[in-house]
């Protein structure tokens, strides 16, 4: 620590810390355009200058380092006669719009020049004026109003990975552009609005639709995947306009994902459901809630079975929703709940940890030297997590991945091991054996027979001591790994390189609330307070209770043709019972097809609840905007319903008592979860070669249903999916060119889709995505795929 005196006042500041850091922790404000504390210096704004003792002339604070006895003034007559001057510059090609910018109220120009502006200007000459440019779908560009801080530019290449915005031309001259007319496609670029200093940069989704001073803030929680990032939700009359990041350096830093970002647009789809709605007869009507609810109650009880109801509910419910879904479930006597919609491979439920985390903060990622990513393009699945990888990597951390498409990352990958899926079991077996070489300790049971016929390869034994030697490593399980057949098997193999390494075991669970789905029990094998269920008889898996067509079904938050793997047969399964009751903020004709009751639930912004992120963090939330029409938060008619059916305990006056009454009864912010598995040797699995095989990733926008239906986000690059990827090899061998029309058929199911020639993928394969309509109509997530030209 150093000692520095800033104008009087003594500060201690960290030995190279720079002037700015120092005064900013002082309470001291400097101005400034250029600097941001997650990003580089590049010192260009000059707005920063201050007088330093014995410097020859005003120094920027953002790039001059602190040393002990260094006496600073950033308010005396010559500092401020060079911040004058700095500003003076900055506004001789500065716009005089801002009554119709959207930054207005909130623009650091704008605030700034009222400080160290001048009330007449002494520039009379032409103004420069900069053509707009469209950059997407996205982002709105106004940059004749751009003062050249390049924090954008700085953005892309530092955090974003993906070196999209640059400079070209020197002095007033200089324009921040594309690279010839390119669009912005990072997945975080809406985070370049919240640092353009003036309004250069505005929200293209949101445009002139506010003043700033119109809009409430409320603290949020981003609710599309298991990261929980911390976002402000604005609003003007209750209807949201816009979401910025909140800063928390545990989770998120300062940034979001634009899916977070923007997926509010979805809300005010003209699908919303407003009205219960009930189907007598085959037609239609809008009902109150007394007649609904009692309609939805009275046609469960008629199942005379109760083992006979089903009920599957999104993973991005809130915990207080999952905990009196559950308890309502098996308050009427069934077991059949879960929230694992295209989970295939249930055989070892029963080791699954008190619930699938990362085992450490979201933080920490950052800190790892060394990391495994089995099945996942967590760039895209989970884009906060994304950036902690990059983060890692950018601190020398070697990344591996294990996946089935060679997926584009923004960071160094030091090994990639790009498998079909149905060879992937044996990938994870070449790696531990790489792992049984390398380690002192003894195999456990059956491991050395089960790896004695593969090879290991110099790559595979670089990566495990990569892993072994690392003081801080992890093995990761993404979501497409936990949605192939063979999950347990691999699973079980991942668990041994991890243990065998030293390594953490982490999960990269889908939907934003695994873990509160397993900590308060909607999970048909184990309970809120117990890790097997209250009676004798586990309940249904999803798989098992669409494959065995009970006669009632409650859907919570899911659009079953779009949400459930084999969606074919799972719609089929719904068409077929006798009584299904949707709880859903959204109504379309393939929902009002499959059920007879549809209740409207409010969304997430509309209610509040409590969301546990992959690193076990509960975080509450509250309604920050007005229900569409009538709609009722979920626990409010769970909480109704579970009235109806007579059950005790369901006397509560809010969703706080509903999480006080969770976490009074075992489960608590301080539950952690020990990823690791007891070793049972998985069986031989020999790999699929004739048949080709389907990839069904679930792409970024389209995780939910706010997010399918937030329409720019839908115009975007990454929303671009309704197609089926081949590589070259097997478009020539099965004689098929680029954007030829063909049919994919799975069994008896099939869809028109076209190709697309892209060698990322690997051989025998097809790239066909979960999620979007094609997919719809077909059939499991990784079965055996044909392409049929129509030709």
């Amino acid at each position: 620590m150093v000692t520095i005196e800033i104008n009087g006042q003594q500060v201690e500041a960290e030995q190279g810390q720079m002037l700015i850091e120092a005064a900013d922790k002082a309470g001291i404000a400097i101005p400034r355009f250029c600097y941001h504390k997650n990003l580089s210096i590049s010192a260009s704004c000059r707005m920063c200058l201050v007088e330093v003792e014995k410097a020859p002339k005003p120094m920027p604070a953002c790039a001059t380092p602190v040393a002990d006895g260094m006496v600073v003034n950033t308010q005396s007559t010559y500092a401020l006669a060079a911040q004058k001057s700095v500003m003076e510059f900055l506004l001789i090609n500065h716009p005089l719009d801002c009554p119709v910018c959207d930054q207005g109220g909130e623009c650091d120009l704008q605030e700034f020049s009222i400080g160290y502006g001048d009330d007449k200007s002494r520039y009379a000459e032409i103004k420069r004026v900069v053509k707009d440019k469209n950059i997407g779908p996205l982002v709105a560009t106004e940059l004749t109003r751009c003062i050249h801080c390049t924090r954008c530019v700085r953005f892309g290449q530092e955090i974003a990975g993906m070196r999209e915005l640059g400079a070209t031309g020197r002095g007033d001259w200089m324009e921040i552009g594309t690279y010839i007319s390119k669009s912005v496609d990072s997945e975080l670029s809406g985070n370049i609005i919240d640092l353009c200093p003036v309004g250069a940069l505005t929200s293209k989704v949101s445009r002139f639709t506010y003043r700033v001073w119109e809009l409430a803030s409320n603290d949020s929680i981003s609710a599309h995947d298991c990261v929980g990032s911390n976002c402000n939700v604005q609003t003007k009359n209750g209807e949201i306009k816009r979401v910025i990041a909140r800063e928390n350096d545990a989770i998120n830093d300062a940034w979001i994902s634009d899916r977070d970002r923007y997926s509010f647009e979805g809300l005010q789809s003209d699908e919303r459901l407003t009205t219960p709605m009930i189907k007598k007869e085959g037609k239609w009507a809008e009902a109150s809630w007394d007649d609904a609810l009692q309609f939805a109650v009275n046609g469960l009880k008629d199942i005379d079975d109760k083992t006979q109801i089903g009920a599957i509910c999104s993973p991005s419910a809130s915990t207080e929703e999952m905990y009196l879904l559950q308890k309502m479930m098996r308050g009427i006597g069934s077991n059949n709940i879960d929230h694992r919609l295209r989970q295939s491979d249930f055989s070892a439920q029963d080791q699954d940890p008190v619930f699938p985390g990362l085992g450490m903060s979201v933080a920490d990622i950052s800190a790892q030297q060394a990391v495994l990513v089995i099945g996942s393009n967590v760039r895209k699945e989970q884009p906060i997590m994304g950036h902690q990888l990059r983060q890692a990597s950018l601190n020398g951390a070697n990344i591996s991945f294990v996946n089935p498409v060679d997926f584009d990352f923004n960071f160094n990958v030091a090994h990639a091991f790009t498998i079909a899926p149905s060879h992937i079991f044996k990938e994870l077996k070449v790696l531990a054996k790489a792992t049984l070489e390398n380690s002192l300790s003894a195999a456990p049971g059956g491991l050395a027979a089960l790896v004695s016929s593969v090879k290991v390869t110099d790559e595979h034994k670089q990566c495990i001591t990569e892993l072994s030697e690392a003081d801080n490593s992890v093995v990761m399980l993404g979501t497409l790994i936990q949605a192939m057949p063979n999950y347990a098997s691999i699973r079980m193999l991942a668990s041994y390189i991890a243990d065998a390494t030293n390594s953490t075991l982490s999960y990269l669970s889908p939907g934003a609330n695994t873990a509160g789905a397993y900590l308060s029990g909607l999970l048909p094998n184990r309970t809120h307070v117990s890790q097997a269920t209250s009676t004798n008889t586990d309940g249904l898996n999803t798989q098992a209770m669409l494959n065995a067509n009970l006669k009632a079904y409650l859907l919570y938050g899911i659009e079953a043709e779009r949400d459930l793997d084999k969606p074919v047969q799972a719609v089929n399964a719904l068409n077929n019972a006798q009584f299904v009751v949707s709880l859903s903020a959204f109504v379309t004709d393939a929902i009002k097809a499959h059920s007879d009751v549809i209740l409207p639930v409010a969304a997430m912004t509309e209610s509040s609840g409590t969301l546990i992120n992959a690193a076990g963090s509960w975080q509450s939330f509250t309604a920050v905007s007005k229900a569409k029409g009538l709609s009722k938060p979920g626990w409010k008619v769970l909480r109704v319903m579970g009235n109806l059916f007579n059950i005790g305990g369901f006397d509560y006056q809010s969703s706080e008592d509903v999480i006080n009454e969770l976490k009074s009864e075992g489960q608590s912010e301080t539950s952690k979860s020990s990823n690791q598995i007891s070793w049972m040797c998985p069986e031989n699995i020999s790999a699929q070669t004739s048949d080709v095989q389907r990839i069904a990733e679930l792409p970024i926008y389209n995780v939910d249903a706010v997010t399918r239906r937030a329409t720019a986000l839908q115009q975007t690059q990454d929303a671009q999916v309704d197609c089926a990827r081949i590589n070259s090899a097997l478009a020539k061998k099965l004689k098929l060119e680029e954007s030829q029309p063909v049919t994919a058929k799975q069994g008896d199911n099939t869809a028109d889709v076209t190709i697309s020639i892209d060698d990322r993928i690997t051989d025998n394969c097809v790239y066909l995505p979960a999620g979007n309509v094609a997919a719809s109509s077909l059939g499991g997530g990784f079965d055996a795929i044909e392409l049929l030209s129509k030709s």
